[in-house]
């Protein structure tokens, strides 16, 4: 992931320019955030809704890419990675050549102001980067109202959206989106318990755009 609002010697365009380092050093594509499970997740839920393969698809925040890699190897054909780091894209570049998935198309875009030929998706989903846009200590409430705005532009009526998140309840998150989406569904993910109590460190949502 990578947060869309911070300056690009932040310490997130930093942590990829290492990652970029490493890949071009020992071949190792870096953090997977939340974990394979995350990406067996959302594939299984393509899968079992059957959604097309030609289906056009935007990851939010692809960080090295690794999501699109393996949507491409499920068949998916019609994937584009956008980061607001270029040297989270010049990384997932690196990753796209290694597993020679020219098919993948991947952009430097801040996604609280798309371009215009940003638009028409009919999936788009994010791991993480509504998190690091609610950590921001200048105007989050401000930037996650411009977040909703962008992925309604961007996403098609009746589109899905999945999204992956630990600073969220299920709860915050349906009154994140309550403006122009419907929940679908929420995804198993894994439980953790602590004093007594059972939680979910990780919330899993599937909206679809009214």
């Amino acid at each position: 992931i990578s947060s869309p609002f911070f300056p690009l010697d932040s310490s997130w365009d930093a942590a990829y320019k290492r990652e970029l380092q490493t890949f071009q050093d020992i071949g190792d594509t870096g953090e997977i955030w939340f974990g394979e499970e995350s990406m067996v997740r959302i594939i299984r839920w393509l899968e079992k809704h059957k959604v097309p393969l030609d289906s056009s698809v935007l990851d939010i925040g692809t960080g090295n890419g690794v999501l699109l890699v393996e949507l491409a190897k499920s068949g998916y054909m019609n994937l584009t990675g956008i980061d607001y780091s270029p040297s989270a894209i010049q990384l997932s570049e690196k990753v796209r050549e290694k597993e020679g998935m020219s098919n993948i198309k991947l952009k430097v875009e801040d996604f609280l102001a798309p371009s215009a030929e940003l638009s028409g998706f009919d999936i788009c989903i994010d791991k993480g980067t509504f998190d690091a846009i609610s950590l921001d200590p200048s105007d989050a409430a401000g930037k996650r109202e411009l977040y909703v705005g962008s992925l309604c532009r961007v996403l098609k009526p009746e589109g899905f959206f999945l999204i992956t998140s630990c600073n969220w309840t299920k709860e915050e998150l349906l009154n994140e989106f309550r403006e122009g989406f419907e929940i679908l569904e929420e995804l198993p993910t894994p439980k953790f318990c602590f004093g007594g109590r059972i939680g979910n460190s990780v919330t899993a949502l599937v909206f679809q755009r009214k």
